[in-house]
């Protein structure tokens, strides 16, 4: 395989020192979740490594897009954030080199959709949290109605992930990230074809990812208390519809 097919298929479209780049901050975002937060990733390999593809997942805070797209080794991941994530210089350098594209918040869902559907033609793999904006209790909150809207007009597999522990490590009522005794995982599910979601309508198939999501991120909790002796992460809104959601070998 020569070095253009080695790029296309990590980054499409991407120049050599994009993919370098984004290859050295990933594994140093994955080294900090390592050394930091003990982090549990399960299911990284579901991740088809080539063609269009949506990733949703719950959005708990600013640490979900760097763990989510650090453990997926076999692609890049493009990610959807808000324009304002991009007025402070530096952080608008980072996310920029891990392949984040800025939306006007002005524009509503249609700009947003517009952008995801120009990515995934080109073949990208686009990390998109359906929630709308982070949790504020550590639970989930309703899907939007416009991520429907984008599943049925992308026509691609979509792959439900979770995270979970990052609402503890940063949440909203931190400025900065808590590095000190806190633990995060993210569990990444099977794909699922558009042919299996768009045969019971729009709207059942952004129930089937949300629940789906949901069910992943308590098993993804359930694991993490059993490796903390039950200590971590505190029990609280996050732990919430979690009866009658089936277990998992952690």
């Amino acid at each position: 395989m020569g070095l253009k097919s080695i790029l296309e298929s990590r980054r499409p479209g991407g120049t050599l020192g994009k993919v370098l780049l984004y290859e050295f901050l990933s594994a140093f975002c994955a080294s900090v979740f390592i050394l930091f937060y003990r982090v549990r990733v399960r299911g990284s390999k579901n991740v088809p490594a080539t063609g269009p593809l949506l990733i949703a997942a719950n959005h708990q805070s600013f640490l979900d897009p760097p763990l989510i797209g650090s453990f997926v080794r076999q692609r890049h991941l493009s990610f959807v954030a808000r324009i304002g994530l991009f007025h402070f210089k530096p952080f608008a350098w980072l996310i920029s080199a891990l392949n984040s594209v800025p939306i006007n918040d002005e524009a509503g869902d249609a700009g947003a959709i517009r952008e995801i559907l120009k990515r995934l033609r080109e073949g990208h793999a686009v990390l998109i949290f359906p929630e709308g904006s982070r949790t504020e209790d550590g639970g989930q909150k309703p899907f939007k109605r416009g991520v429907a809207l984008l599943m049925k007009r992308a026509k691609c597999p979509v792959v439900p992930a979770a995270v979970d522990g990052c609402f503890n490590a940063w949440g909203p009522d931190s400025i900065f990230p808590r590095l000190i005794g806190h633990r995060v995982a993210v569990t990444y599910g099977k794909p699922i074809p558009y042919e299996e979601l768009e045969k019971d309508g729009a709207q059942a198939a952004l129930d089937r990812i949300a629940r789906e999501v949901n069910e992943l991120r308590l098993q993804t909790r359930a694991c993490m208390r059993k490796s903390s002796g039950n200590s971590y992460p505190p029990r609280g809104p996050g732990d919430r519809d979690g009866e009658g959601v089936p277990s998992t070998p952690c």
